[in-house]
């Protein structure tokens, strides 16, 4: 039986196709769900003056600070009434290294996710944050292909 799970979210709708997922596993049980989302850092390519100050970046970071509150106890909400127990995590850095290091540092049992399914020249760019995860942890990974999962055009 698992005590915590943790399902990284990325505010995308192919990212919530787990939740039917998690309401079966967790929804039953005692395990406490971890909904954790990641925010990146602001770069900012420039040569020479900075486009933007320092305080601007800042107030960027907390709008994204806040849009991913809202995201966040959205799906939390929906998961609450489906019985499953959760708790809310946003993270900042790079989205692989700081969902392998918050899991192995908080004890998760589990980590449920879905796959974006990139290919390709896509692939080898963005690289796969599923799969950084699954080749840098020894917890167990549940994979979900989006493939079937209905998305709303």
């Amino acid at each position: 039986m698992y005590k915590k799970i943790m399902v990284p979210l990325d505010g995308s709708q192919i990212a919530e196709c787990v939740i039917p997922h998690i309401e079966a596993i967790a929804g039953k049980s005692s395990a406490k769900v971890e909904l954790v989302t990641v925010i990146e850092p602001l770069e900012i390519p420039t040569r020479g003056h900075i486009a933007i100050s320092d305080d601007e970046i800042k107030q960027i970071d907390a709008e994204g600070k806040k849009e991913a509150n809202k995201y966040l106890d959205r799906v939390s909400d929906r998961l609450t009434k489906a019985g499953v127990k959760t708790d809310t995590v946003i993270l900042s850095g790079n989205a692989a290294d700081r969902l392998t290091r918050y899991a192995v540092n908080n004890d998760i049992d589990l980590i449920i996710m879905a796959t974006h399914g990139r290919s390709g020249i896509s692939r080898l760019f963005w690289g796969s944050v599923a799969e950084k995860i699954l080749r840098a942890t020894e917890i167990p990974v549940l994979l979900i292909k989006t493939a079937t999962c209905e998305i709303d055009a």
